[in-house]
């Protein structure tokens, strides 16, 4: 049998999470979490949301990878990306190792995995650069088909 005081603080701690207060607690950490009110603000410009979790590790590219597990699954892991690419970042910027750990191929991250092999014939991550100035272009000796109409041609 419960006492009059343990229904109370049961029905308090109800109607608090009828209310919402139970969100604007998880609120108020997730702006501890972030670091203030400031860093919050300019974290959920950059990425779109506002998550706080446990720190999991860091790559070589600056990338740091969280993870909550009070989250759902499939949602319970992110990346940061490295402030030096701004807005400008994408999912190709995730190496092949943190790729397997944000895709659930793996529950040991790259940084706690001391069996992974790393061979010295494997290359480098690079980032998939289709569509900006730095994507190949292959040069071409033939002539268009089509010619571009000039105005000022006769």
């Amino acid at each position: 049998m419960l006492s009059f005081r343990q229904v109370s603080v049961l029905f308090q701690h109800e109607m608090a999470r009828y209310v919402g207060l139970d969100k604007l607690g998880k609120l108020f950490n997730y702006i501890r979490d972030n670091g203030g009110i400031r860093a919050s603000l300019y974290k959920l410009y950059r990425m779109d949301e506002m998550k706080a979790g446990r720190l999991v590790g860091e790559d070589k590219y600056g990338n740091k990878y969280y993870e909550d597990p009070s989250q759902f699954y499939g949602r319970n892991r992110w990346v940061e990306y490295a402030p030096h690419w701004n807005l400008e970042y994408d999912g190709s910027q995730i190496p092949a190792e943190w790729f397997g750990w944000m895709h659930y191929k793996t529950d040991l991250p790259p940084n706690r995995d001391g069996k992974r092999p790393h061979y010295s014939w494997m290359l480098d991550h690079s980032e998939n650069v289709s569509g900006r100035k730095e994507a190949y272009m292959p040069y071409s000796t033939t002539r268009p088909k089509i010619e571009a109409w000039d105005p000022k041609k006769k």
